[in-house]
């Protein structure tokens, strides 16, 4: 597998091995040790799969205060990804990073714990897979506006659709800090 790291330390860009030939494909998906070696770690204790149609924004979502890692993939159709770094006291909170994942090239985005995660569908339907290391917690359940304009996301289209949730989500600098996660803990 190829490993590249992003301009936000820790968020990490997954090419993984795929072997083809005229009968389809094989890859692996996760191997604990070729991982961890990246130093994305688990404890791996929920698996999600989401499908949404073409347009469809999801997020911008983190939960607190049990913060989840996320390693996610698109098993059919396209998105636009993002991560955006919301740990108080980091060199580069409120900086997000955006990167194209499809089905096509089997590529994985790591979202570590303390950043906020989000993706608009470019072509689909997608589906779209999450490894999670903390489980969901409606309780913890939190977010960032995804048009906030602090953040200035360079969307692929503004033209999306948002669950009434998620139009509701503050902006970055509305929420209290001891709502956010602090970096390095």
């Amino acid at each position: 597998m190829n490993v590249i790291a992003s301009p936000l330390p820790g968020v990490l860009v997954i090419e993984p091995r795929v072997h083809g030939d005229a009968r389809g494909f094989f890859l692996e998906t996760f191997n604990e040790g070729r991982y961890a070696e990246h130093g994305i770690h688990g404890p791996w204790v929920q698996d999600n799969l989401s499908k949404s149609a073409p347009g469809v924004l999801r997020g911008l979502h983190y939960q607190w205060p049990e913060p989840q890692g996320k390693l996610v993939s698109v098993v059919e159709g396209e998105v636009w990804d993002v991560a955006v770094d919301i740990r108080r006291g980091s060199p580069t909170f409120g900086q997000w990073y955006g990167t194209l994942l499809d089905a096509e090239s089997h590529r994985q985005l790591w979202v570590p714990p303390g950043f906020a995660h989000g993706f608009v569908v470019t072509q689909g339907p997608a589906v779209f897979a999450y490894k999670c290391t903390a489980p969901y917690r409606a309780e913890y359940d939190a977010g960032v506006a995804w048009d906030d304009p602090d953040l200035a996301v360079d969307w692929p289209s503004r033209d999306v659709q948002v669950s009434d949730k998620d139009a509701k989500l503050p902006r970055l600098k509305d929420i209290a800090e001891d709502r956010l996660p602090v970096y390095g803990v």
